[in-house]
């Protein structure tokens, strides 16, 4: 399927695909297909600023031409009936029905994000008249990859529940709308960053959220050399390379130990200089304060801070390779911030790191590192335009000689993506004509 640009500046999604959603939902509700209306939030990556947003730290990112597709009409009740591409089943219940909070992780499966996205919703004082009829897919083997695809999932159920519902909401609102399907609902401790990109992105920019004062900025691609391109050309593809492990970030308590440590270190740091009545985040204590009183944390406390601190860095010069197409400086910035979610931070499964470093050896590449939590999953990198195929073409290769048994089990079409940056996601409403 051949995707075209359109005056956004993304090719995602596309007429063809649009047209498919709109016809399974006519399909399931009755209504004409050219009824239909389409949420489309896409997959994101974040180049700088790994696991930092969970602390109030700056992050960067940006969408891809990939993501999710809702397609839905208004129920004439509070009846919601849900269909998936990617799951078996029907999923039926009220918007009426009070939502609580997953008590078993194990519990957790592709209806909770529509149930979390009415516990939402119901936390903010909101009495839902209107349910929906939808049918919700993803591009097939993403999900659980590291793009987000769960933070898509819920936020694309909160545009439909809202919008059936005339409510209407600011990116911001839904942020934090989506921080709490995941933080209260699902009990998953992450930050704002994976909601932030899909909501916030621009196609051109990169994104840089401060997540203690949820103010976002946007750089343009080449800043200082706006005037001379042509609107909405990049140098660049984003190469997406997957392992072929699945991950399920609630069940993986490891991420939540790793945010713990995080807050003890904050706490640690805090008290030494002083501060120890501030909320106990890495974001609240001062650089130079770290540096007199690093030596007072030991083993993983030690490594988590320095993680913190050292990305920070990393995004704050990203701004300026960013900003000045400088792709060698801004990958291997990128490059740095893998290393230190290895070294520092720790995660990343001996698949994982194999695959970052044939990243690394690829033509074309000027920066890689994992996607999403690096548990597993996926890895990222920026490559060369004009290397793109070369470069996919060896990671398939190389990662093939190492994980054959892994490899067996992607499509050959989606062991190695080649990406555009995309956009924001939004409600594609019906043209009548």
């Amino acid at each position: 399927m051949v995707a075209s640009r359109d005056a956004r500046g993304s090719s995602w999604p596309s007429e063809e695909e649009i047209g498919a959603v709109r016809k399974k939902v006519a399909e399931m509700s009755g209504r004409e297909a050219r009824d239909v209306r389409v949420v489309a939030c896409p997959y994101r990556i974040c180049p700088l600023g790994a696991h930092i947003d969970h602390q109030g730290g700056v992050v960067t990112a940006m969408t891809i031409n990939y993501g999710v597709l809702l397609g839905f009409v208004p129920s004439d009740d509070a009846e919601v009936l849900l269909q998936s591409r990617q799951f078996q089943g029907v999923v039926r219940f009220s918007t009426r029905d009070l939502q609580c909070p997953v008590q078993n992780p194990e519990k957790i499966s592709w209806e909770s994000y529509a149930r979390g996205a009415l516990y939402a919703l119901q936390s903010e004082g909101y009495d839902l008249k209107k349910g929906i009829v939808g049918f919700i897919c993803g591009v097939e083997g993403l999900d659980s990859s590291g793009l987000s695809s769960s933070a898509a999932v819920g936020i694309a159920y909160l545009l439909a529940l809202e919008n059936a519902n005339n409510i209407s909401k600011t990116p911001l609102d839904n942020i934090n709308l989506d921080r709490l399907i995941e933080n209260k609902y699902l009990g998953l401790e992450n930050g704002i960053l994976d909601p932030s990109a899909i909501l916030l992105s621009q196609y051109g920019y990169l994104t840089f959220m401060d997540c203690k004062t949820l103010t976002p900025s946007y750089i343009y691609f080449s800043e200082l050399k706006k005037g001379q391109q042509t609107t909405g050309q990049v140098t660049f593809k984003i190469l997406l390379a997957f392992s072929g492990l699945q991950h399920n970030l609630p069940k993986k308590r490891g991420y939540n130990t790793r945010v713990s440590e995080c807050k003890e270190a904050a706490r640690a740091l805090l008290s030494a200089s002083g501060h120890g009545d501030l909320e106990p985040l890495l974001c609240n204590v001062d650089p130079s304060s770290f540096e007199a009183h690093k030596g007072k944390l030991e083993g993983n406390l030690a490594k988590r801070a320095e993680h913190y601190f050292s990305e920070t860095k990393r995004v704050a010069k990203g701004r300026d390779a960013w900003g000045n197409g400088n792709l060698v400086h801004l990958g291997q910035l990128i490059s740095a911030s893998g290393r230190s979610s290895i070294d520092k931070y720790e995660c990343g499964s001996k698949e994982m790191i194999q695959l970052y470093e044939i990243l690394l050896k690829a033509p074309g590449v000027f920066g890689a590192r994992f996607s999403g939590a690096g548990f597993r999953g996926c890895c990222l990198a920026i490559v060369d335009d004009s290397l793109a195929e070369e470069a996919a073409a060896f990671v398939r290769e190389e990662y093939e000689k190492v994980q054959p048994h892994l490899v067996s089990q992607i499509p050959p079409d989606k062991r190695v993506l080649i990406c555009e940056p995309g956009d924001s996601a939004r409600v594609i409403m019906p043209t009548y004509t």
